[in-house]
């Protein structure tokens, strides 16, 4: 499809926008916590996308690619609203829980309803990590702060988020 779009194949365009326009506006609404942002984020990046197609070299697949692309845009989003980062000089010391896969327990609409909860450097740097897989080096990079930075902010959204699940799960079970 990538080599059809490169051919300017209009068809191809509108195939590899149904394939991954889902997957990408939830990659943005993650990060931005926003419909209408994520959606304006999802078509600035397709259009970015289909318009530098040429010089997609397929050393990626295109899916990862064009994520990067639309993860880039809705940090870009993020920066303008200036998102509280704590340096790591400011942040007091912090136990990190352990969030082992199988012992975490909560309903992950709730978890999820949470994450949307945090504010955006805590969600954001979050985000990053857990879902999008990227190291506390790669973050620091694209966030503009320092690898500590992105740690602290991690550990410290990590404690709230667990805060907040823990309260939102005990309302919820008292509510049944």
């Amino acid at each position: 499809m990538v080599d059809r779009c490169k051919k300017g194949d209009e068809k191809a365009y509108s195939e590899l926008y149904r394939l991954y326009a889902k997957a990408m506006l939830n990659t943005s609404m993650r990060i931005v916590n926003s419909k209408d942002e994520a959606e304006d984020v999802l078509q600035e990046s397709f259009l970015k996308a289909f318009q530098n197609i040429r010089g997609f070299d397929g050393k990626t697949s295109f899916g990862s690619w064009l994520k990067r692309i639309v993860i880039n845009r809705s940090i870009d989003i993020i920066r303008k609203k200036k998102p509280d980062f704590i340096s790591l000089d400011e942040a007091v010391h912090i136990e990190s829980e352990q969030m082992e896969e199988g012992k975490f327990g909560y309903d992950i609409g709730i978890v999820r309803n949470c994450m949307q909860e945090l504010p955006d450097g805590f969600r954001v740097v979050l985000t990053l990590y857990l879902v999008e897989d990227f190291s506390h080096r790669e973050i620091a990079q694209m966030l503009n702060i320092n690898e500590g930075t992105s740690r602290s902010q991690y550990n410290r959204a990590k404690k709230k988020l667990m805060e907040l699940v823990k309260s939102k799960t005990v309302s919820h079970e008292r509510s049944i």
